[in-house]
């Protein structure tokens, strides 16, 4: 039986995902994608006009995979936000795990390579990464609000900030072709969240 034409699109954003988080943008060719899809070129531009547009729309699936990903994750169980935040962290460390193209972020990579030569990419890119970034925020406000009410930052800016630590920890990670430095940079976040809401181990409150 034949895919549906949703079916098909779904194969060639899915391929996508896989093939430029492994090769970069740049390197990705429509042939590429089209191979690891299993599908022609001619089902390729019946969905997508070029390659921007399908990278366009990669970010926006991506934030669909991802966004259902992280909502069926663990950490949403514990009652307090504070332990919510941390726990956040702790599953970001957790699965910093198999290949480097594996466990680093599409967006990230993608929006390195074309910050200034396609605004259209970029601008999907940083939507994906700030759409993330507001729902950890709202875990830290609560925590803000219970553990540190008085603190000169804001939740946003935080959650923006554990958005800059992890991207930072795949370029590391793919500099040196493994996830420990990852890891290790990702301990250290934790540390420092818990330092803002409390100078001890936040269990003990």
């Amino acid at each position: 039986m034949n895919d549906s034409p949703a079916d098909s699109r779904t194969r060639l954003l899915d391929a996508a995902l896989k093939v430029i988080r492994t090769r970069g943008y740049s390197a990705t060719r429509i042939d590429d994608i089209c191979a690891e899809a299993a599908l022609s070129k001619g089902s390729f531009f019946h969905h997508f006009a070029s390659k921007e547009a399908l990278a366009v729309e990669a970010a926006r699936h991506w934030s669909a995979v991802t966004d259902a990903f992280f909502a069926a994750a663990p950490y949403h169980q514990s009652a307090d936000p504070l332990e919510r935040v941390l726990g956040y962290i702790d599953f970001r460390r957790s699965i910093l795990s198999g290949l480097v193209p594996e466990f680093t972020c599409l967006v990230g990579t993608m929006v390195q390579e074309t910050y200034d030569s396609s605004p259209a990419i970029r601008d999907a890119c940083e939507a994906s990464i700030s759409g993330h970034a507001a729902t950890v925020a709202r875990d830290i406000e609560l925590a803000r609000a219970k553990y540190a009410p008085n603190a000169p930052w804001t939740a946003e800016s935080l959650a923006l900030h554990t958005q800059a630590v992890l991207q930072g920890a795949f370029i590391l990670a793919k500099a040196r072709g493994n996830a420990r430095v990852a890891e290790e940079s990702v301990d250290h976040l934790k540390r420092y969240v818990e330092l803002l809401f409390h100078p001890t181990n936040p269990k003990e409150h």
